[in-house]
C-alpha cells in the first residue's frame, strides 16, 4: 500500500523544506490561483451558460430574454483565454523568482562549505542539483501545486451550481471527480515508479555489462565468453522491456480513469435529470446544463495526473538537492568544531578573538600551521607567516609540496590540521565566509572563467568595475596588448571555460580579476605559470615590488629570479614526511646562505 502513495514521509518533508527555501511570495501564488480559477470557472460557465441558451433558445423566447445569457458567452469565452495568460504570466514568476533563490541558496551553502566537500562531488552531480533539480522543485508550483489548487476550487464551485439545480446530480458529480481527481493521479504515480525504476535499473545494468564487453571485450573472446556476455545483455534489454510494460498497464488505467468518471457523471446526469424533468421537479433547460457543464469541469482533473508526476519528481528532485545542503551545512559545522577542538589550536573558539574592525588594516597570521586535506594527511607542517597591507611574502619549493594546500587553508577554504590562521585576533575558520572573503582574496589556478565578456569575468570581483578600470586593470596583467587585439575590447565575449585562451592568458585574466577585488590581502596561485621565463619574471616582479600600503600580496612560484622585489621568502622542502620551512629571509639572504637556493637561481639564469 505505501509504493501507491504518493509520496514518502522522507520525501514530503525534503519537498515541503525545498518549496520552503524557493521563499514563495504567497500574494502572488493566491493571485495565480485566482487567476486560474476564474480561466477554468470561465470554461464552466461558459459551458453551463451556452447549454441553458441552447436549450431556451430552441423553446423560441422573446429575443431580449437571451440578451444577457449572449453576452454572458462572449464574456466567459474572453475571460477564459485572458485569465489563462494571466494565471501563467503571475505562476511563472513566482516559480522563476523561487528557483533564483533556491538556486542562490545552494551556491551559498557550497560556498561556504569546506573545499574538500564541494571537491568530493562530481562535477555533473552539482550541475544536476544546481540545474535540472533546482528547476524540477520550482515546476511543482506550476505543474503540481497551482493545477491542485485550480481543480479543488473549481470542483467544489461546479458541484455546488449542479446539486444547487438536482442534489442527486451533484452528488454523482461530486464522486466522479473524487474518482478522476484521486484515484487517476494514484494510478499515475504508480506508473511513474515503476518507470523510473525500471530506468534507474538499466542505466546500472545495461552500462556495467556494455562497459565490460567493451573493455574485456579481447579477454571475453579468448575465453569464448563473448557469446554469454551478449546474452546477458539482451536478458537485460528484455527485463527492462518487461518492466516498461509493467509500468504502462497502470499508465492506460489512469489514462482512462478520468474518461471514465466522465462517462459515469454525463450519464448519471442524463438519467437523473430526464427522470426529474419528466417528474415535473426539473426544467428541461436545467437538464441541459447538468449534463454538459461536467464536461468542462473535468478539464480541470486531466491535469492532476501530470502533476502527481511532477509532485513525485519534484520530491526526488528536493531529497537530493536538501541532501546536498545538509551535506554542506553538516561539514562545515563538523570542520568547525574540530576547528575548535583541535589540540594547540589556541584562541580557536569563536569569541577567543575579533576581526578587523571597519577601517583597521586586516593582518593575516598563521601560527605552527599544519596543512593538509582532511582525509590525505598533513602535508606541510610548522608554516609561520605573516601578511598585512604593504607586505610581500612568496613561499617556493618544489611541486607537490603543499603550496596550493597552504593559500587554500590561509584563505579559510581548508581546515588547518594543526595551528592557528587568524585575520585580525580571530581564528578564520570561526569567521563568516563574507567577512574573510572581504578581506582575503584567493587566485587559484583552476579559477572560472565565465562565457561572458571580458569586462564581466572582471565584475565577478567587484561588481561596479568601469570599462576604464578594466582596461587598466589588464594592463597590469600584463594582458594590454592582448586587449587591444580583441574585437571589441572589454566587451569581447570569451568562451566558457576559456577555451579560446591560452594559458598564460587565461592566468593573467584571473589576476586582473583578482586585482579588481577591494580585499586588501591577496593570495596568488603560481601568477606567472604558462608565460615565458621573461613576462613570468616581469610579472611577478611587478606583483611583489608594487609596494601599494593598501594591499599585501602571498604568492607562491617556481621561479626565484624576480623574488628580490618580495619582503620576504619561505623556502619549502621535504626529504621524508610531511614538507617543513627549510629557511626564510629576503632573497639575498637566501642566495648567500641557502646553497641549494643559489644553484637553483643560476640554473634559471643559463
Amino acid at each position: 500500500m505505501s509504493r501507491l502513495l504518493p509520496l514518502s514521509p522522507a520525501e514530503r518533508r525534503a519537498l515541503r523544506r525545498a518549496v520552503d527555501l524557493l521563499d514563495l511570495d504567497r500574494w502572488r501564488f493566491l493571485l495565480a490561483v485566482l487567476a486560474g480559477t476564474a480561466g477554468l470557472g470561465s470554461a464552466v460557465g461558459l459551458s453551463a451558460t451556452a447549454a441553458w441558451l441552447i436549450a431556451r433558445a430552441s423553446q423560441m423566447p422573446p429575443v431580449l430574454e437571451l440578451g444577457v445569457a449572449s453576452v454572458a458567452v462572449r464574456t466567459f469565452g474572453i475571460a477564459r483565454g485572458l485569465m489563462r495568460y494571466v494565471e501563467r504570466l503571475v505562476s511563472h514568476e513566482v516559480a522563476l523568482r523561487g528557483m533564483a533563490t533556491l538556486r542562490e541558496r545552494v551556491y551559498t551553502a557550497l560556498a561556504d562549505a569546506p573545499t574538500d566537500v564541494v571537491a568530493g562531488l562530481r562535477r555533473g552531480d552539482v550541475l544536476a542539483r544546481t540545474g535540472a533539480d533546482v528547476d524540477a522543485v520550482g515546476d511543482v508550483v506550476v505543474r503540481a501545486l497551482l493545477p491542485a489548487a485550480v481543480a479543488a476550487v473549481v470542483g467544489v464551485g461546479t458541484v455546488t451550481l449542479v446539486a444547487w439545480l438536482h442534489l442527486g446530480v451533484g452528488a454523482v458529480l461530486a464522486a466522479c471527480l473524487l474518482l478522476a481527481g484521486l484515484g487517476g493521479p494514484l494510478l499515475t504515480v504508480r506508473a511513474a515508479r515503476l518507470d523510473e525504476l525500471a530506468q534507474a535499473r538499466a542505466r546500472t545494468e545495461l552500462t556495467a555489462g556494455a562497459m565490460a564487453m567493451v573493455e574485456g571485450a579481447a579477454e571475453l573472446t579468448v575465453s569464448c565468453g563473448l557469446p554469454r556476455a551478449r546474452a546477458a545483455l539482451a536478458g537485460t534489454e528484455q527485463r527492462l522491456a518487461r518492466a516498461k510494460d509493467a509500468a504502462a498497464r497502470p499508465a492506460a488505467l489512469a489514462a482512462g480513469a478520468d474518461h471514465l468518471a466522465l462517462g459515469i457523471a454525463v450519464l448519471a446526469a442524463l438519467v437523473l435529470g430526464v427522470h426529474a424533468t419528466v417528474a415535473g421537479t426539473m426544467e428541461a433547460v436545467e437538464l441541459a446544463v447538468v449534463v454538459l457543464t461536467p464536461l468542462a469541469a473535468f478539464e480541470g482533473t486531466a491535469l492532476l495526473g501530470p502533476a502527481a508526476v511532477q509532485l513525485v519528481r519534484s520530491a526526488e528532485a528536493a531529497v537530493r538537492v536538501t541532501a546536498l545542503l545538509d551535506g554542506a551545512g553538516s561539514a562545515r559545522d563538523s570542520g568547525r568544531e574540530a576547528r575548535e577542538a583541535a589540540p594547540g589550536a589556541t584562541g580557536a573558539r569563536p569569541g577567543a578573538g575579533t576581526a578587523p574592525r571597519a577601517g583597521d588594516p586586516p593582518v593575516l597570521r598563521a601560527r605552527d600551521l599544519a596543512v593538509g586535506w582532511p582525509r590525505t594527511g598533513v602535508v606541510a607542517r610548522g608554516l609561520d607567516l605573516d601578511l598585512r597591507p604593504g607586505r610581500s611574502v612568496a613561499v617556493v619549493g618544489p611541486s607537490g609540496i603543499g603550496k596550493t594546500t597552504l593559500l587554500l587553508t590561509l584563505a579559510g577554504l581548508l581546515p588547518p590540521q594543526h595551528g592557528d590562521v587568524l585575520l585580525g585576533t580571530a581564528p578564520v575558520a570561526a569567521l563568516d565566509r563574507r567577512a574573510v572573503s572581504g578581506a582575503v582574496v584567493l587566485t587559484a589556478e583552476d579559477a572560472h572563467v565565465f562565457g561572458t565578456t571580458v569586462l564581466e569575468n572582471l565584475r565577478v570581483a567587484r561588481g561596479d568595475v568601469t570599462p576604464a578600470e578594466a582596461v587598466q586593470l589588464l594592463g597590469r596583467a600584463g594582458l594590454g596588448g592582448w586587449l587591444a587585439a580583441l574585437p571589441d575590447g572589454v566587451d569581447t565575449l570569451l568562451d566558457s571555460g576559456a577555451t579560446s585562451l591560452s594559458g598564460g592568458e587565461r592566468r593573467r585574466l584571473l589576476l586582473a580579476r583578482a586585482l579588481a577585488s577591494r580585499a586588501p590581502l591577496l593570495l596568488l596561485d603560481e601568477p606567472g605559470e604558462h608565460l615565458d621565463p621573461d613576462t613570468a619574471d616581469r610579472l611577478v616582479g611587478d606583483l611583489l615590488g608594487a609596494r601599494d600600503p593598501g594591499r599585501g600580496v602571498l604568492l607562491v612560484t617556481h621561479r626565484l629570479a624576480p623574488l628580490s622585489a618580495a619582503d620576504e621568502v619561505v623556502v619549502l622542502g621535504a626529504s621524508r614526511g610531511p614538507a617543513t620551512v627549510l629557511a626564510r629571509g629576503t632573497h639575498e639572504h637566501l642566495l648567500q646562505t641557502l646553497p641549494s637556493y643559489r644553484w637553483a637561481v643560476q640554473q634559471e639564469a643559463r
